[in-house]
C-alpha cells in the first residue's frame, strides 16, 4: 500500500511499539478481529526483536486471538501512507511515519510483567483498538 489511491481498503492503521513482540502484535490481532477487508491492519516495532513474545500469545488466546502466525515486523517503507499512526507507549523511539492522524497511546510494556498485570494491558488494548475503530 503505497498510497490510498493503489490500495484496494477505505481505512488504515498501523500499531507501532519498539520491539513489535507485544502490544502492537495485540492491538493489530484485535484489529483485524473487529474489522472487514475493507480495512488494512498492520503492526511494527521501530527495533522489532524478531518473535512474538510468549505472555502476548497466552494473553491473546484468552480472549480467542490466535498470534502463533504472527511475527514481529519492521516498519514499512517511508511513503506508505496510513490513516491512524498508533505509537504504543515507545515515545521518541517510534520514527515519525506518515499518516493523516497519530495517536500515542501511552502503554507499558508487558513483557515481564505477571500475567494479571498484562491482562490489565491487554484489556486497555481491547478498549483502546475499539474505541479507534468504531470512530472511525
Amino acid at each position: 500500500m503505497k498510497n490510498k489511491e493503489d490500495s484496494p481498503h477505505s481505512h488504515s492503521v498501523l500499531f507501532v511499539c519498539i520491539g513489535n513482540s507485544f502490544r502492537s502484535q495485540l492491538a493489530e490481532a484485535v484489529a483485524i478481529s473487529i474489522t472487514d477487508d475493507t480495512w488494512e491492519i498492520r503492526s511494527a516495532g521501530s527495533k522489532p526483536c524478531g518473535y512474538v513474545h510468549p505472555d502476548a500469545i497466552t494473553l491473546a488466546s484468552e480472549i480467542g486471538l490466535d498470534l502463533n502466525s504472527h511475527y514481529s515486523k519492521g516498519l514499512p517503507e517511508p511513503d506508505t501512507a496510513w490513516d491512524y499512526i498508533v505509537t504504543m507507549g515507545c515515545g521518541d523511539s517510534c520514527p515519525h511515519i506518515s499518516g493523516a492522524t497519530r495517536l500515542d497511546w501511552d502503554l507499558p510494556d508487558p513483557a515481564g510483567l505477571p500475567l494479571e498485570q498484562g491482562r490489565q494491558i491487554r484489556d486497555k488494548i481491547v478498549g483502546l483498538v475499539t474505541r479507534l475503530i468504531n470512530n472511525s
